[in-house]
């Protein structure tokens, strides 16, 4: 009975994780870029027992006529699962629905890539393409990072610009009524990786990459006046949320069993009669 304790609160501790994870998802269902999270469980190993005070030697193959190799094995009953807990959150980097919304600063790639900003802690990923022109032309995003050029330098638009178009390779240019034509001012950095399993998240929307992890020119091609909505649908993350807090609800009823059951070994069954 322990045991079964200790089990069903395992189980209830990795439904909790999954609730913080399913939260998240549930939070950020209207992030642009956001790639949702799976909570990934696994069983610990399971225990094999046998029955005790219960072994007839004849019953033992390595037992001839007094003779023994080992020690007596019990009768095996069969396996005891011990719980199970969340070997990792992975990141599903399903593409995103693509959002019209008329704005030319707002960009979304198709396919594979990421664009690149500058953070406190070093470059940093994002699939969000909601961008703006600070007042120094700089080229931000909502949280005021620098988006990065292919050199790593932040970008700038020239301030008389009335007139922006990004280009599938990532090429901006900008125009004026006084102007003939286009000028190209800039190049987005567009990047990848071999293995989506490279970046990690950091928050904010962002990814870092993991040590060794080498960015290689994306595939993927910018399209302009669009947005990369949220990869976590509200409908699956509810019903999962739904399946989750049951699975919760049953641990708990094993728990509240297994304790009256423990109560009642102690206060009844080792009660001696008078």
């Amino acid at each position: 009975m322990w045991r079964g304790l200790y089990t069903a609160g395992a189980g209830m501790m990795t439904e909790m994780e999954r609730t913080a994870v399913i939260s998240n998802n549930l939070a950020n269902a209207d992030t642009s870029g956001y790639k949702r999270d799976v909570a990934i469980n696994k069983e610990f190993e399971p225990m094999l027992i046998r029955r005790i005070n219960d072994f007839d030697q004849k019953e033992d193959i390595t037992y001839f006529k007094g003779f023994q190799a080992g020690p007596p094995r019990p009768p095996k009953l069969g396996t005891l699962g011990l719980g199970s807990f969340t070997e990792e959150i992975a990141v599903d980097h399903e593409q995103g629905a693509m959002e019209t919304t008329g704005n030319p600063m707002d960009i979304a790639i198709a396919g594979e890539g990421y664009f690149a900003v500058q953070t406190p802690q070093g470059v940093r990923y994002t699939r969000d393409g909601a961008f703006f022109k600070s007042s120094d032309g700089t080229l931000q995003n909502v949280k005021g990072q620098p988006v990065l050029n292919p050199q790593g330098r932040p970008i700038r638009i020239p301030q008389d610009a009335t007139q922006i178009i990004f280009a599938p390779a990532g090429e901006i240019f900008v125009g004026n009524p006084q102007d003939e034509g286009m000028q190209q001012v800039g190049q987005l950095q567009l990047v990848q990786f071999d293995d989506p399993k490279a970046v990690l998240k950091q928050g904010d929307n962002l990814f870092y990459p993991q040590e060794g992890a080498e960015p290689q020119p994306a595939t993927g091609e910018v399209v302009q006046g669009v947005l990369e909505r949220s990869n976590a649908n509200v409908v699956t993350e509810m019903v999962e949320l739904i399946t989750n807090h049951r699975v919760y609800e049953a641990g708990a009823k094993a728990i509240t069993t297994q304790d009256t059951m423990l109560e009642a070994s102690v206060t009844q069954v080792g009660r001696l009669n008078g």
